[in-house]
């Protein structure tokens, strides 16, 4: 699917079966997303450049993702998708600057694309060209992923209340709580990593597009690109502040899970102890032999049982006066 914007924030859709026999007037922003090759052609025959394929979205190298081509600037940036689901992905969106035109090639919908379009009709002086429509768009990427990370954060508290909450006295955990919790710490560590990860590739592009000569011409667009660089600094300190706080609470939660299954095994260890010489009194008059007095002492059987009792009794309340218990 291809949308064609003007600066006012006005869409005409272009299709490949009936194609126009040029862009419509006040075009400033070409969107396609998931386009098929025949879209792929169109777009090439209006602008005389080579659009990026899903292929070449792929390429994890600089060279591959930031240069110049055919007097065109190509700009590759990872973002988050579907970061409000429990399977949040990563997806590459090409950015071409051509002809005074930006070209964005997208095969996911972040939600910053729908927010900037949604507010292009409110951008102050509108975007004229292609190169104050980029920086306008990646300062909404980047505001986007502050939100993403202001809900992680969110997230991250409201695990951490549930690991370390107070409980009622008496009042124990359900079954396989903490090992449900770690499950929630993986996804909040899966959404933070790729949120650095989408951060780190904003920081690279954003790099480059600042040393553009259409940049550095225009005093406003080369302070909006300082200061979003500044912005995802800032977003990635506190992203690694965030990704400090999950691996706390996975190393809490497998204390904790720890500090249970010992407590578990201690008293199994103190049960055995204190049942210890109970068995021994008992193994001791189980013997046969011809020569035990006490097998005919008229109190013989109550007095095994009364040291048996005792014998438990005593390390039970040597344990408690040790504060083992």
């Amino acid at each position: 699917m291809i949308k064609a914007y003007c600066a006012n924030g006005e869409a005409v859709a272009i299709s490949a079966a009936t194609p126009p026999a040029a862009l419509p007037d006040g075009t400033v922003w070409i969107d396609m997303l998931c386009p098929d090759r025949e879209e792929d052609k169109l777009i090439e025959g209006f602008l005389g450049i080579e659009i990026p394929t899903r292929e070449d979205l792929k390429d994890i190298e600089p060279s591959s993702r930031l240069y110049t081509a055919d007097n065109a600037v190509f700009m590759t940036a990872s973002l988050v998708c579907r970061a409000d689901s429990e399977q949040p992905e990563i997806t590459d969106v090409a950015f071409v600057l051509a002809r005074n035109l930006l070209v964005t090639v997208r095969y996911g919908q972040p939600r910053s694309f729908d927010l900037f379009i949604a507010a292009m009709h409110r951008i102050p002086g509108g975007c004229t060209n292609g190169t104050m429509l980029a920086t306008r768009l990646f300062e909404t990427i980047v505001d986007r992923t502050a939100e993403i990370l202001e809900t992680a954060v969110s997230r991250v508290d409201n695990l951490s209340l549930q690991v370390f909450g107070t409980r009622s006295a008496g009042k124990r955990r359900p079954p396989h709580y903490l090992e449900a919790r770690l499950m929630d710490v993986a996804a909040h560590h899966r959404l933070v990593a790729k949120t650095r990860d989408s951060l780190a590739s904003l920081s690279r592009a954003l790099t480059f597009l600042y040393t553009l000569p259409a940049v550095q011409e225009s005093k406003e667009t080369k302070e909006l690109c300082r200061t979003i660089s500044l912005d995802i600094q800032s977003l990635s300190e506190h992203a690694s502040f965030i990704s400090g706080n999950i691996t706390f609470l996975l190393d809490a939660s497998l204390g904790l899970i720890n500090v249970e299954q010992n407590a578990i095994i201690k008293i199994f260890s103190i049960a055995s102890v204190v049942f210890l010489p109970p068995t021994l009194v008992a193994s001791l008059y189980g013997m046969n032999f011809d020569f035990m007095p006490e097998l005919h002492w008229t109190f013989g059987y109550p007095l095994a049982l009364g040291a048996m009792v005792i014998s438990a009794i005593i390390p039970f309340y040597f344990f408690r006066w040790k504060g083992w218990l």
